[in-house]
């Protein structure tokens, strides 16, 4: 799916694994909170109000809204925290700068993108030459990839 614009974004969290079996990730703005569907890419969830937007400083957990509402969500991005960067079944990211201040982000299945040559166990999936990478990694499911920056949410996901 094409990436999503995000202005402002400051932070992304995954649900817990839904009963749906698509995972679910509360985005995190200036102008707001939203919650998208990580299998279709659809908005299903939108609060414009920035308040409750910036995470609390010490848990950085955000409330969710819409079918996260009641749950507190653990928040990567701007103000610290972390997505897995890796799955149980063996695949990990690294984001790297060789030619800052572009980032990029390559994947990896049971390989080394240090080492190994590309295509064969690791591909370049992602650069970011006009924004900041807040967060990026996997859902605690292991289907979807985020890579969130500063305006945009890209979202890789398979079942």
């Amino acid at each position: 799916m094409p990436p999503l614009a995000v202005g402002g974004l400051t932070g992304v969290g995954f649900s817990p694994p839904p009963d749906s079996g698509e995972d679910l990730i509360l985005v995190t703005s200036h102008q707001g909170r939203g919650v998208v569907n990580c299998v279709t890419g659809q908005r299903i969830a939108r609060d414009p109000d920035p308040e409750p937007a910036w995470p609390d400083d010490y848990t950085l957990t955000c409330e969710g809204i819409g079918p996260l509402a009641g749950t507190a969500i653990q928040i990567s991005g701007l103000l610290g925290g972390g997505l897995h960067t890796t799955t149980t079944n063996g695949w990990s990211i690294d984001i790297v700068t060789p030619d800052w201040p572009n980032e990029s982000i390559l994947l990896s299945n049971q390989g080394d993108p240090y080492r190994d040559e590309a295509g064969s166990t690791w591909w370049h999936i992602h650069r970011e030459e006009g924004c900041e990478i807040r967060a990026a990694g996997f859902s605690p499911t292991g289907h979807t990839l985020a890579i969130a920056s500063s305006c945009t949410l890209t979202l890789f996901a398979h079942s």
